[in-house]
C-alpha cells in the first residue's frame, strides 16, 4: 500500500515546525511586513526555477481564469491575511503558542469547504473540536484566585496575540480550501500542479504584503534588513515555509484523504515542543505537553 502521502505529511509537520521557530526569529529582527515581503521574493524565484527545470512554467500560461480567481484568492487569504496575523502573533506570544492555535485551522477549513462545497460535518468532527478547543483553553487558562478568594479563569497570553493567532488558522484553513477548489480548476493534474499552484499563491502574497508594507510606511526597513545573517535567514524561511512546507502539503492533499493529511499537518505544536524546550531554553510544563496533545488529539479525532 502506498503510504507517499502520509510520509509527506510528516515532512511537511516538521518543515512547518522549523518554519515557525525561523519566523519568530525574523520578525522580531526585522518587522513582520519586510520579513514577509523578502521571503515572498525568495519563494517566488525559487518556485519558478523548479518550474522552469521540470518542465512546468506552461501551467502557469494555459491555467484558465478559475484557477488563477481561487489561487490569487488563497494567496490573499493564506499568505497576506494568514501570515499576517501568524507572523504577528509570533511576536507578541512566541512560535509555541502561535502553532498551538494552529490546531484550529482544521476546524475553520472543515467549516469553509462546507460552506465553499457542500462538505457536511459529521458528530465525531464536532466532538473533535469541541476537544480541540479544551486543549487549547486549558494550555492558556489559569486558574487564579482574586483578592475575596474566589477562583477564575484568565488569560496567561496577551489578548491581542490570541486574537492574532486565531486568525491566523482563519487564514490558513479557509485558504487550503480555496487552494484545494483552484488546483481541481488546472488543465492538468500532476506532480507540478503543486508547485505552480504554489507559485500563483504567492504572487497574490506578495503583492498584497508590498502593498501593506507602503500602507504602514515600513519600506524603509526594506534596505536595513539586507544583511548577510539575515538574507541566510530569509532564504531559509522561503524553503522551509512556501517552497516545502506549502507545495508538498498540496501535494499531500492530492495523494491522499485530505484529513488524514491535514491530521498528521497538526503534530507541528507538539513537535515544537522540543526544540523550544532543549534549544531556545524555554520552560515548558508537563500540564502545557498534556493539553498540547490533547488539542492534536482532537484534530485526529476530526478526521479519523
Amino acid at each position: 500500500m502506498d503510504h507517499s502521502g502520509e510520509l509527506l505529511s510528516v515532512v511537511v509537520a516538521v518543515s512547518w515546525t522549523v518554519s515557525a521557530l525561523l519566523s519568530e526569529s525574523a520578525s522580531k529582527r526585522m518587522g513582520e511586513a519586510v520579513a514577509n515581503v523578502y521571503r515572498m521574493l525568495v519563494a517566488l524565484v525559487m518556485l519558478y526555477v523548479v518550474l522552469a527545470f521540470s518542465g512546468g512554467t506552461d501551467l502557469l500560461f494555459h491555467a484558465n481564469s478559475e484557477a488563477w480567481l481561487w489561487l490569487i484568492g488563497s494567496g490573499l487569504v493564506g499568505y497576506t491575511f494568514g501570515d499576517y496575523c501568524l507572523y504577528n502573533a509570533y511576536i507578541k506570544i512566541g512560535s509555541r503558542f502561535g502553532q498551538l492555535f494552529m490546531t484550529l485551522a482544521p476546524l475553520f477549513a472543515a467549516l469553509s469547504a462546507w460552506f465553499l462545497l457542500g462538505e457536511l460535518l459529521s458528530l465525531k468532527a464536532l466532538i473533535g473540536m469541541l476537544v480541540t478547543l479544551l486543549g487549547i483553553a486549558m494550555t492558556i487558562l489559569n486558574r487564579r484566585k482574586d483578592e475575596s478568594g474566589h477562583s477564575h479563569f484568565s488569560l496567561n497570553l496577551p489578548r491581542s496575540g490570541v486574537l492574532l493567532a486565531i486568525g491566523a488558522a482563519l487564514g490558513q484553513g479557509v485558504g487550503l480550501v480555496m487552494s484545494k477548489i483552484g488546483l481541481n480548476a488546472m488543465p492538468v493534474e500532476g506532480g507540478m500542479a503543486p508547485v505552480a499552484g504554489t507559485l500563483m499563491r504567492c504572487v497574490a502574497g506578495l503583492v498584497g504584503f508590498v502593498i501593506m508594507l507602503f500602507l504602514r510606511r515600513k519600506q524603509s526597513g526594506m534596505r536595513n534588513a539586507l544583511t548577510g545573517a539575515n538574507m541566510g535567514l530569509l532564504i531559509a524561511l522561503a524553503v522551509f515555509g512556501p517552497v516545502v512546507g506549502v507545495t508538498l502539503s498540496l501535494r499531500a492533499a492530492q495523494l491522499t484523504d485530505v484529513g488524514v493529511a491535514q491530521t498528521i499537518m497538526s503534530l507541528s505544536p507538539v513537535l515544537i515542543l522540543i526544540p523550544y524546550h532543549f534549544v531556545q531554553k524555554q520552560p515548558v510544563s508537563l500540564r502545557d505537553v498534556l493539553w498540547t496533545v490533547v488539542s492534536f488529539i482532537g484534530v485526529a479525532l476530526f478526521f479519523v
